[in-house]
């Protein structure tokens, strides 16, 4: 009996170590496949920024003006002679007659007042106005003539020169190379703040384009929606576009 003893006693010793490597080589598998299952799942998340300057290629303008008579004829006449004026002026200014277009005539008739302020019946007057449209790929002419136009009313021409507008026309092909300059910004940094924390970046998982922001030239103002200046020639598009990229 008693021999059988160190015997018992040598089995369950090596039963023991047998049983403490075998949990420390599952031990040291579960949690090499932990760290690869976190590695997998392991996404770093950066946003891209592009900007680039652009100049308005084509513009529209308008101005307005009007005459005022006692008779329907006579403003008539008084339109007449201000649309031809207008007309020449803007043709000594270099404006081409197919990029012009001017209005039909707006009437308006003028009533007298009684002494209590209110409008009668008892016509004091017509004014007729009419508005003349330039639209051109010479933007700066544009821009010469909405702000040299005040010069009618030295005719005696009733000017009134509204705002020019200008816009980009090949934009649609621009916000394609501008996503691909801020996706590329996105993956830079990426890679810059995976290589300070001793990764690298794997595989694209997702991306998101933001609004494009066309503002005028060195413009900081952005809105949710995203924005189109066309009050000025000179201008920046601007892109953003947010990606999530693997870790290795």
């Amino acid at each position: 009996m008693s021999a059988g003893v160190p015997q018992c006693r040598g089995g369950l010793f090596l039963f023991g170590v047998v049983l403490a490597a075998s949990l420390i080589i599952s031990t040291n598998i579960a949690a090499r496949t932990i760290r690869q299952i976190k590695l997998v799942n392991q996404t770093i998340t950066v946003t891209g920024y592009a900007e680039k300057k652009i100049a308005g290629d084509w513009g529209t303008w308008s101005g307005s003006f009007w005459s005022r008579a006692e008779t329907l004829a006579e403003a008539y006449t008084l339109v007449e002679a201000d649309s031809a004026k207008v007309l020449e002026w803007l043709q000594a200014e270099g404006v081409k007659t197919d990029e012009m277009s001017i209005s039909s005539v707006d009437i308006t008739t003028i009533y007298k007042k009684s002494e209590e302020g209110k409008n009668t019946n008892e016509i004091e007057a017509y004014s007729l106005g009419r508005t003349i449209s330039v639209s051109s790929a010479d933007v700066r002419l544009l821009s010469k003539i909405a702000t040299e136009s005040s010069i009618l009313i030295r005719d005696g021409v009733k000017f009134n020169s509204h705002s020019p507008s200008y816009i980009y026309t090949k934009i649609d092909d621009l916000k394609i190379e501008m996503l691909g300059l801020a996706t590329a910004d996105a993956l830079r940094r990426a890679e810059t703040l995976a290589t300070n924390s001793g990764s690298t970046v794997g595989k694209l998982r997702s991306a998101r384009q933001g609004v494009f922001q066309i503002t005028p030239a060195y413009s900081t103002e952005v809105s949710d929606y995203g924005r189109y200046d066309t009050s000025t020639i000179e201008k920046s598009i601007k892109a953003v576009v947010t990606v999530h990229y693997s870790i290795e």
